[in-house]
């Protein structure tokens, strides 16, 4: 590791968008230290990607955990906050527990890590959140996630303003349907999978390695002049309708089994 090897940490990222945003930020040259919940999984991502990475345990939900989390960091350079959950039901039926759950993740837990990461992060450095196509497209029974996303968003946009002044760049990624455990579960909807590609122009879902290649042209210095943005990356989907999940779901509860 060199002497002005530049930091990076990425929150959720032992799998999915996380874990490969981490291995294309050590990619380009960052000390990338991998931050999740799972501190066992995190740590086993921090050996896969080799060199300098590194692990610490991070929960979004508990501000202490993400306080510890910076405490020791100084003049970070990249952060990417991943961390995300989504816990769906039709709103008449939506328990409240699983409502405040979506937002202490999604929501809270981007508010926490932008609090102290920017007490943290270097002059001129880069913050990214990973929203969501659902923070600008109402999906049925995805009430809490849609609107903690769409919060991510206006969040971004007021942490852009505040820290502008030390040149620090907050901007957020929208994913339409991308191939990670999160989204695992709707294979096993049928006609669900179809329904969004269906109305993904480009038609097909993305890699998180997709998502992971913005991240890091974000964090690097080819993206000095923007902040306050979102990047919808999600072929096209934001151009069409968002699948009617609720209706799938309820077509796939009413079928009499085989």
């Amino acid at each position: 590791m060199t002497t002005d090897q530049r930091t990076a940490i990425v929150i959720g990222g032992a799998s999915g968008i996380g874990l490969a945003t981490a291995h294309a930020l050590t990619a380009d040259g960052f000390r990338v230290i991998v931050a999740d919940v799972n501190d066992s999984a995190a740590a086993e991502a921090a050996t896969a990607i080799g060199g300098s990475a590194s692990s610490i345990r991070m929960d979004v939900t508990d501000e202490a955990s993400v306080a510890a989390g910076f405490a020791d960091l100084d003049d970070v350079h990249a952060v990417v906050s991943c961390a995300g959950l989504s816990m769906t039901g039709p709103i008449t039926d939506l328990e409240l527990a699983n409502w405040q759950l979506t937002l202490d993740v999604c929501l809270t837990g981007t508010f926490l890590v932008l609090k102290h990461a920017a007490r943290r992060i270097a002059d001129g450095g880069s913050i990214t959140c990973i929203a969501s196509l659902n923070g600008r497209q109402p999906g049925t029974g995805m009430a809490a996630y849609c609107a903690a996303k769409a919060g991510v968003l206006m969040l971004v946009e007021v942490a852009a303003l505040e820290l502008a002044d030390r040149r620090v760049r907050v901007n957020a990624i929208s994913p339409g349907l991308v191939d990670t455990p999160l989204v695992a579960g709707i294979a096993f909807v049928p006609g669900l999978t179809e329904d969004y590609l269906e109305n993904t122009p480009l038609g097909r879902s993305g890699r998180p390695e997709e998502i992971a290649d913005m991240a890091a042209f974000l964090a690097s210095d080819k993206a000095t002049w923007m902040t306050g943005s979102t990047i919808d990356l999600n072929g096209g989907a934001h151009l069409r309708r968002y699948p009617d999940v609720l209706g799938h779901v309820r077509a796939l509860m009413a079928t009499p089994p085989a």
